[in-house]
């Protein structure tokens, strides 16, 4: 296992081969050292699994469009699974949501052959190795940062909605965005749930960001971010989505 060098992502022809270039990142020590440490301690409830413990990558339909934006993967879901949002609360709450929405074939991501199915939608992060706290570093960040442009320029043709899970994600988007050109308003757009921008791409492209509190537990349990708000924004998504 090698990390690629960014021109190695850059030119990645399309998204399997960049999620293989995403899996064998070894970029940041302090990530590659917890996400390895967390495989290995595991968890007690899955004493009994084998934890994927690399760098998880996006996953969806190459001709989405609808990107979902998190943070970075869970410690002992995507971590241990190998998928986003697979196998922690987050992702409990995140596919009932689309589920319910038409977009997910049904309402919770257990393991990568529990046989889900997105429909036009494309999840992916920031930050592609579960950090400890939930808190990736600028730095990590931006050592991620080549991937998640190579996966907006890979689905620029068809991706018009992006909704993004939390002031993390929306900043990293709005950077990336940025660096490829796109015409970010001034001031700099602010996070918000029900936050809602369109910005319009050098080639001609049009992507509206929605702003939506993250998944995490801490909001979904203390009714920050109810099951209703969720849904509303989704909805908005829909009224979106190209025709």
């Amino acid at each position: 296992m090698t990390t690629p060098r960014e021109s190695e992502i850059s030119a990645a022809p399309d998204l399997r081969r960049l999620g293989l270039l995403v899996a064998d990142c070894r970029a940041c020590p302090r990530l590659v050292a917890w996400r390895e440490l967390v495989a290995t301690e595991k968890r007690k409830s899955y004493a009994d699994d084998t934890y994927w413990g690399r760098p998880v990558p996006g996953f969806g339909e190459a001709d989405a469009w609808l990107v979902v934006v998190g943070l970075a993967p869970a410690a002992h879901g995507a971590n241990r699974t190998g998928r986003m949002f697979t196998g922690d609360r987050s992702g409990d709450v995140l596919f009932a949501a689309l589920h319910r929405s038409g977009l997910a074939s049904q309402p919770h991501s257990v393991a990568v052959d529990d046989g889900l199915q997105l429909t036009g939608v494309r999840i992916t992060a920031p930050v592609h190795c579960a950090p400890p706290d939930n808190k990736p570093t600028p730095v990590e960040r931006d050592n991620c940062a080549p991937f998640l442009a190579r996966e907006l320029r890979l689905l620029a043709g068809t991706a018009r909605v992006a909704l993004v899970l939390g002031a993390f994600g929306w900043q990293a988007l709005l950077s990336s965005l940025e660096r490829q050109d796109w015409r970010l308003p001034r001031p700099r757009p602010r996070f918000g749930h029900g936050a809602e921008v369109a910005i319009d791409g050098p080639d001609g492209q049009r992507l509206t960001l929605l702003g939506c509190y993250h998944v995490s537990q801490q909001n979904t349990f203390t009714g920050r971010l109810t099951p209703a708000m969720l849904d509303a924004v989704l909805a908005r998504a829909d009224e979106l989505r190209p025709r």
